[in-house]
């Protein structure tokens, strides 16, 4: 049987912006030796899958520098401190897209790396959106806007146009809810 492991020690090794690494000294139940691991805190994240008024999904490209490369995704971001997922959820699709919505709903959660993160995404379905403002990026985005039909969401993650494992997460909780 599976046994938690004894937390020994926690050492914060770097923080910035984003992020901050730690080193954990846990015991094994197994053996009862020590052993190192090393976790990213981040704070927790949000995706939103935003259908239109006139049912297109809302979809950005953006310029990606842990890969180099402009990706298709949806809306998201970093949940701030002192809010809630939902309101987060709310505040990006705004920013990122100029859309509003009032019809919303959580429709998945997923950890995107227990092996090493300690956060997690929640993935939020928004209906019914319509736009109400322009864009509103903050200083490190560079993001493009557009609409696309179902049939093309699918095409682009079966092609590999889509990559982004949160994002597929997120149309999954999505495909399964239809």
């Amino acid at each position: 049987m599976i046994k938690h492991w004894k937390l020994e020690k926690t050492t914060r090794l770097s923080k910035n912006r984003v992020f901050a690494v730690r080193k954990d000294e846990s015991l094994s139940p197994g053996d009862g030796k020590k052993h190192n691991f090393f976790v990213i805190d981040a704070p927790d994240w949000i995706n939103v899958i935003a259908i239109t008024e006139d049912n297109e999904f809302l979809l950005i490209k953006q310029y990606r520098h842990g890969i180099q490369d402009i990706t298709i995704e949806i809306p998201g971001g970093m949940v701030d401190p002192g809010e809630r997922p939902i309101e987060s959820a709310r505040r990006e699709l705004l920013e990122e897209t100029g859309f509003e919505s009032d019809k919303w709903k959580q429709i998945g959660m997923v950890h995107p790396n227990p092996a090493i993160m300690s956060n997690v995404c929640y993935t939020f379905l928004a209906l019914d959106c319509g736009k109400v403002s322009e864009p509103n990026f903050d200083g490190t985005e560079d993001i493009e806007t557009f609409t696309s039909s179902i049939v093309d969401v699918k095409n682009y993650i079966l092609d590999g146009s889509i990559t982004h494992s949160l994002v597929i997460a997120a149309f999954n909780y999505y495909f399964l809810q239809l």
